[in-house]
């Protein structure tokens, strides 16, 4: 394993738990444990999992024009962000397309922001380039970041703070765990109810661990956090996002807030929103990011060729896995528009054979967000 490769806080937990570590991002990261990957999978949707995410970047934002400032990157309200709530939003570029996808929330005083890990130094210089006289980036370096996911999850989190039971998806605040105070939002990335917890670097061993005694918890690799997050129909950059996808195309217009949308005084003005909003207005793309589920039982990969009935190719796999919540073959594709229908039969091909799926509508398995009784 290479030297340069960068650990977080809770590395040595996760060699003493016997994780397979793999190179990820530039981090030595956990790709699974003893219990595997299709235990782990299912063990999240049953019961609760436990993440270390902290590889992904964390940043603070301050200043009176903050929100104003980020509203020139990004397709999203965030001027009218309520204090305590949390939003998914995405930079884009010049020709329309994402540059990385993010979360933004708004503590008040500041800007919390999440950006992938593979996406953090571009993110933070992107950022840079664009500040406002009056507003700070900070680069936050002492906190560690961890995922709680699973229906059981508030049942756990609530025996050391039960304040997290009257928090509903996408609120956040500032929660004492342990006695320390943690950034906590009650969502996530396996479509699971859950929590995601910056928690300073000093205290993550100690909370990770209080989490991991409890038996409803399994630590959760990049492996069944893949196959979790795919299921759902939830996005990976790099794979189903990139510089050259636009919103449109990706099928995130619900990802472009209605204010930012055209006929106001604060629509477009975000990089790209020419192109953007004018493929909304005309709906005139090529290709659409669709879901496909297989007709057998052999799995689907990345980089597997579509074809139609008549030998054309249509599309590409963006990501693909063999869905163990549903113990059916799931994917991700970009195919030409007029493929993109539900029900459309493709053929994609899979070692010189070619194996039918259909385009199906996301998420293959229901998101369970909790959103109030």
């Amino acid at each position: 394993m290479s030297q340069h490769l960068l650990h977080t806080p809770l590395y040595d937990l996760h060699v003493n738990m016997g994780a397979k570590m793999v190179p990820f991002a530039g981090y030595e990261m956990p790709v699974q444990y003893a219990l595997g990957v299709k235990k782990e999978h299912l063990h999240c949707r049953d019961a609760a999992g436990l993440f270390d995410v902290s590889h992904m970047g964390q940043l603070r934002l301050r200043g009176e024009n903050a929100a104003k400032m980020l509203e020139m990157l990004v397709p999203v309200d965030v001027i009218d962000l309520p204090v305590g709530k949390q939003r998914y939003a995405f930079f884009t570029n010049e020709v329309g397309g994402i540059e990385d996808d993010l979360m933004v929330t708004n503590f008040g005083d500041h800007l919390f922001i999440v950006v992938n890990a593979a996406c953090k130094t571009e993110d933070i210089a992107h950022l840079q380039a664009h500040l406002l006289a009056d507003v700070e980036l900070e680069v936050i370096e002492d906190r560690a970041l961890l995922a709680l996911q699973g229906p059981k999850a508030v049942e756990v989190l609530a025996t050391l703070n039960p304040q997290v039971r009257e928090m509903v998806f996408m609120d956040a605040a500032r929660i004492e765990l342990l006695g320390q105070e943690c950034y906590v939002s009650r969502s996530g990335y396996t479509g699971e109810d859950g929590f995601e917890i910056s928690v300073p670097n000093s205290h993550a061993v100690a909370l990770a661990t209080a989490l991991i005694e409890d038996d409803n918890v399994e630590w959760i690799g990049l492996g069944a956090r893949d196959s979790l997050r795919l299921e759902c129909g939830l996005c990976l950059y790099g794979h189903d996002l990139d510089k050259t996808t636009t919103p449109v195309e990706a099928s995130l217009l619900w990802g472009i807030s209605k204010v930012r949308r055209t006929g106001g005084d604060r629509a477009g003005g975000f990089i790209g929103a020419d192109v953007i909003l004018t493929q909304m207005e005309t709906k005139a793309v090529d290709r659409k990011r669709v879901g496909l589920m297989g007709q057998t039982k052999a799995p689907v990969r990345e980089g597997s060729p579509l074809f139609d009935a008549n030998n054309h190719q249509v599309g590409i796999v963006t990501s693909g896995t063999f869905g163990p919540s549903i113990t059916m073959p799931v994917a991700m594709a970009y195919i030409t528009t007029s493929c993109s229908q539900l029900d459309t039969v493709l053929f994609a091909e899979v070692r010189g054979k070619r194996l039918p799926m259909t385009v199906t509508k996301m998420p293959f398995v229901a998101q369970r967000y909790f959103r109030g009784e």
